[in-house]
């Protein structure tokens, strides 16, 4: 499985959140097992919109999408409490 780099606007989100080792950690642990339990990978959405997020920590979640070539783009990084 392959991973599109982050939008510049995402690595600049990451850097200030002070994300960056728990972000790589939990990505090469999702690239590892897609089920890891600590991920808590979820389809969020509805059946048409097939939009998924992992665990970063507690506080935070990667949102994604498969893209038609079969790699992940992560299309947002948030705290999931907002």
């Amino acid at each position: 499985m392959r991973v599109n780099p982050l939008r510049k606007d995402l690595q600049k989100y990451v850097t200030r959140h002070n994300l960056v080792y728990k972000f790589t950690k939990q990505l090469n642990l999702f690239l590892a097992d897609p089920g890891y339990p600590s991920l808590n990978t979820e389809r969020i959405g509805t059946k048409h919109l097939e939009i998924y997020s992992f665990r970063i920590d507690r506080k935070y979640r990667a949102i994604f999408v498969y893209t038609p070539d079969g790699s992940i783009e992560i299309i947002d990084i948030n705290n999931h409490y907002r």
